[in-house]
């Protein structure tokens, strides 16, 4: 009688010595029933999502969560500082290492914010995050967008733990939204649909942030990095706080503002003699004059406004790109046209200078100097107002926000003219603003 087959399978060699057999093990599954069923519901019945995020002019990155609340009356704003200010790194490390990297900056922040909420404020975030750029650039386009989703998924869990109708505005470049420049305010302002002055009660509106310029206390805080978040409010109108004195009810400290030109408008109408501009006269029939000063010391300012109307042609490096097409220009002006010139460059060191100079001997003119005595954070000031509001008074030529290397590149470079150069004089020129009040309260805005 043979024996039947056997109905079970081989065993596989590598199960030898093992007893009893392993049993297999269930998965588990990070994809909840919610999450399943959320799938098969029609778009038409689904939920919308509780953050939404939009981009404005590839520079203000705009998120919401929640809808909006219905107001009434006059809006009660409450803005606040991200980093630092409503959370900082859980790892303790100055920046977050990774989207999960956060906690509240203090215990109590939500209870905080949820009691604002209850009072009717619309509550918003405000900040500057310049370490993301919305811009698409292939040879960082990686590092870009894990910034950018770290930055996202940080907010998502954030608000989503407050769970709170809160809007946020990030910029994201050196430009008119970036703090404290008001271009974050206006969106805010567009989409709270409050188009006229009256429409914000300011007095009850506040800003909290961590950039205050607060000096440092021996033994105890250290320095603010930066006044931005103090002077962002001060151009709004807003009052201000730091996360100290509004969370935890701490006596303000004194601070410290790098550059305040609410001080030169002071100045301006006590008619200061520091910033009277010393009268430039034409003295020569034929003539070159040199400009030299800092990038945003009102050089072409100064040009059209007392050597323009003197007959005075003027050649800018900027616009015809090399010196020596200056230098052909300014030639051919002077001897074939009997036109006297201005060079408007920055001409900071003697080298440069020389050049201009053998230019003037050769062409058997005289050569003169106009030193702008404009310190650095002045002219740095001058030129935020002037690239923030293309097309105005402020700036004619639409020039463009130039790099801080421009004025450091100046000062390193930056000898004082002398007439043993062979000049036939020097003269200063102070600094002087003018123009209407609507021109002295848009330049008196803080700009850097």
């Amino acid at each position: 009688m043979s024996e039947r087959p056997s109905l079970t399978k081989r065993r596989s060699s590598n199960d030898r010595g093992v007893s009893p057999p392993p049993t297999k093990r269930r998965q588990q599954s990070a994809t909840t029933s919610k999450a399943v069923a959320n799938f098969f519901t029609p778009v038409s019945k689904k939920e919308p999502e509780k953050m939404t995020w939009r981009i404005v002019k590839d520079s203000l990155l705009v998120g919401r969560y929640g809808a909006s609340s219905a107001t009434t009356g006059k809006r009660r704003i409450a803005a606040f500082d991200f980093d630092s200010t409503l959370v900082t790194p859980a790892s303790g490390k100055k920046f977050g290492k990774d989207a999960t990297d956060w906690k509240w900056w203090h215990g109590s922040v939500p209870g905080r914010l949820k009691k604002l909420h209850e009072e009717g404020y619309v509550i918003a975030i405000v900040s500057n995050q310049g370490g993301i750029s919305l811009k698409s650039d292939p040879k960082t386009v990686k590092s870009d967008q894990k910034r950018l989703a770290d930055f996202k998924s940080k907010l998502s869990a954030v608000l989503t733990q407050l769970d709170l109708p809160i809007s946020v505005y990030a910029a994201t470049g050196r430009d008119q939204y970036r703090k404290p420049r008001v271009g974050m305010w206006q969106e805010l302002m567009d989409d709270c649909d409050c188009d006229s002055a009256d429409a914000v009660d300011l007095e009850t509106s506040f800003f909290v942030g961590d950039a205050g310029g607060r000096e440092a206390v021996p033994g105890g805080a250290v320095k603010d990095h930066s006044c931005v978040d103090r002077d962002f409010a001060a151009n709004v109108g807003l009052s201000f706080h730091t996360p100290e004195e509004f969370f935890l009810h701490e006596e303000p400290r004194p601070f410290v503002r790098a550059f305040d030109p609410t001080q030169y408008i002071k100045d301006a109408t006590d008619n200061s003699t520091s910033l009277r501009v010393s009268q430039f006269t034409k003295s020569n029939p034929l003539d070159i004059v040199l400009l030299c000063g800092s990038p945003g010391a009102g050089k072409s300012s100064f040009y059209w406004k007392h050597l323009q109307p003197q007959g005075y042609a003027r050649v800018n490096q900027d616009i015809l790109k090399t010196r020596e097409k200056c230098i052909k220009v300014a030639s051919a002006l002077v001897k074939e046209e009997a036109t006297s010139v201005v060079v408007d460059n920055t001409n900071a060191d003697p080298d440069t200078r020389a050049v201009w100079v053998q230019v003037a001997q050769k062409l058997s003119v005289p050569i003169r100097c106009v030193l702008f005595t404009a310190p650095a954070k002045l002219c740095e000031h001058n030129d935020a107002v002037r690239a923030m509001n293309l097309g105005s008074r402020t700036n004619p030529e639409s020039r463009s926000l130039l790099p801080k290397l421009a004025f450091t590149s100046f000062a390193s470079r930056y000898r004082e003219p002398k007439v043993d150069e062979g000049f036939q004089d020097v003269t200063n020129v102070d600094f002087e603003l003018e123009g209407d009040d609507e021109l002295k309260k848009l330049w008196g805005r803080y700009w850097m």
